[in-house]
């Protein structure tokens, strides 16, 4: 692992990262903000997964949680949406190939020799960050952001020992029902829908699938919202399975991080009283 950078901030440390990936089989970038601890102190860890077109930048320059990371004591990581490279495969398209890794790990040609962000985010990064930081992984917590939205609670969903809150920010919630979903599931994981389901939170939340708590903020002026997010169908699943959640249309707000960082803060208090719990 290389720094890129390291800057002091709200009484921590925010730090960009490299490595390379075995997963993707590429270079990976990663943001890491620490807040100032106790000598030997480990502290709560909370992911925040990025949408289509982002990298670890977009979050880390405009999402403004230092300061309530600080405040709370958690370690905020943001990595990238997608492997890069020159020799990754790509689409012309905004919403496919790089910057829309869809956190699924691909089975077809030519994206499955380097579209393997499941494997990433939920095995590789994970022991990269207990390595070389102060995390308590046994306190973790996610969040993210459109597709990082669809990411975060489909891999807290496949895997609900690990994290103790879940969160997102006008969250993908059934790629099996949107244009973007459609796309990217069957470019990625071929025509057979079956294979689509374990990407998709209403789908798991169908079958069984739950978790501790749910908290997510919809902006009622997102011009994603009918077509894409279809916040109604979340809603509607985790009333039928009985899924704690909090459903939360923000009236006036867009799906720019000017929504995201407005309640980013409340969203970080929120998982903080999971994890020091």
């Amino acid at each position: 692992m290389d720094t890129v950078s390291t800057n002091r901030s709200h009484g921590g440390t925010q730090g960009v990262y490299t490595h390379t990936s075995a997963a993707t089989g590429t270079p990976m970038t990663f943001s890491v903000f620490v807040p100032d601890r106790a000598p030997g102190a480990r502290l709560p860890v909370l992911w925040y997964l990025s949408g289509l077109t982002c990298t670890h930048a977009n979050v880390t320059e405009k999402g403004e949680y230092r300061a309530a990371c600080a405040e709370n004591g958690v370690i905020f990581i943001a990595p990238d949406t997608s492997p890069r490279g020159d020799d990754v495969a790509d689409d012309d398209a905004y919403d496919f190939g790089k910057g829309a890794g869809f956190y699924v790990d691909a089975t077809q040609e030519p994206w499955a020799k380097n579209f393997r962000m499941r494997a990433y985010i939920e095995g590789e990064l994970p022991d990269l960050v207990a390595e070389n930081f102060p995390a308590d992984m046994a306190r973790q917590g996610i969040t993210g952001h459109s597709m990082g939205g669809h990411g975060a609670l489909t891999i807290a969903l496949r895997n609900p020992a690990r994290f103790r809150s879940v969160s997102a920010f006008s969250p993908i919630v059934s790629p099996l029902n949107c244009p973007w979903g459609e796309k990217a599931l069957g470019g990625y994981l071929g025509p057979d829908r079956a294979a689509w389901l374990e990407y998709d939170a209403c789908a798991l939340i169908a079958a069984g699938a739950r978790l501790p708590d749910l908290l997510v903020d919809q902006g009622g002026a997102d011009n994603f919202l009918e077509t894409q997010l279809k916040t109604h169908l979340l809603d509607a699943a985790c009333a039928a399975a009985g899924q704690p959640a909090t459903i939360r249309m923000q009236p006036g707000y867009d799906h720019s991080y000017y929504f995201i960082s407005t309640f980013m803060a409340e969203h970080v208090r929120w998982h903080a009283a999971r994890l020091t719990a």
